[in-house]
């Protein structure tokens, strides 16, 4: 017959594998809803009858599930190896909460970015004119290669780092931890975020390779030199728009 605390113990990896299909069912639906272009791909219908900026903040945030949440998932599992290995600390909070946080601090990137589109770049969904998405890519590119950038990435290639540094027990505690993971990431990330401005709001492509490039930047072995690389070449593109090519 198993123990008190060996019960536990499977109570909480059970927890976990709870924890990781849920996180992975969140980002395929949320995938499922950009392929279905989150209900305004009718480009003409849009244009009659703008969005409500309510809608374009749930878009927003839906789309940052779906495009964020696949690199902050081993920051998720570790903080849930954490509660694991502390099984006798009641006060640790369910790893969901720790992810709850997280999400908070994209919704308020949602509703900052929706905000923008519903003000400056209208039903179109991406900017006009070659000039100010050079300009667009030209930010992007020099942020990348900015220190506060290289700062956040560090932060979010090391979650082990991150936890043990941070860490508070409670409910406050791991809200507290999700919205700070949240914050490094959106320091991160915010400026390639502004990239869908100018390949299109919806554009899957341009989205999915938007993705790629977070997810190799935070977890691949060289992933801050391909995110270096990758400025070099916005720069060189904005540039290239700018001068009217």
């Amino acid at each position: 017959m198993s123990s008190a605390p060996d019960l536990t113990r499977r109570i909480l990896r059970h927890e976990r594998l709870v924890v990781a299909s849920g996180a992975a069912l969140v980002t395929l639906l949320s995938w499922l809803f950009v392929l279905g272009g989150a209900g305004m791909s009718d480009g003409g219908a849009m244009a009659m009858q703008p969005p409500l900026l309510g809608s374009l903040v749930i878009m927003w945030w839906v789309m940052m599930a779906a495009m964020m949440l696949p690199s902050a998932t081993p920051a998720i599992l570790l903080y849930g190896r954490v509660r694991e290995m502390r099984y006798r600390d009641s006060g640790i909070a369910e790893s969901w909460v720790f992810m709850l946080g997280y999400l908070a601090l994209w919704l308020l990137f949602s509703v900052a970015a929706a905000s923008t589109q519903w003000m400056l770049v209208g039903p179109s969904m991406a900017l006009r004119g070659g000039w100010v998405s050079g300009a667009v890519l030209l930010v992007a590119g020099l942020y990348q290669l900015s220190p506060l950038k290289t700062a956040c990435v560090r932060q979010c290639r090391s979650p082990a780092q991150f936890i043990s540094r941070h860490w508070r027990s409670g409910w406050a505690g791991a809200v507290r931890l999700g919205i700070l993971h949240g914050a490094y990431c959106v320091g991160c990330c915010w400026m390639l975020m502004t990239l869908l401005f100018v390949g299109g709001v919806m554009n899957v492509l341009w989205i999915a390779a938007l993705t790629i490039v977070v997810a190799v930047e935070k977890l691949a072995p060289r992933g801050p030199l391909f995110g270096q690389a990758a400025g070099i070449a916005m720069i060189a593109w904005g540039l290239a728009k700018l001068a009217g090519y």
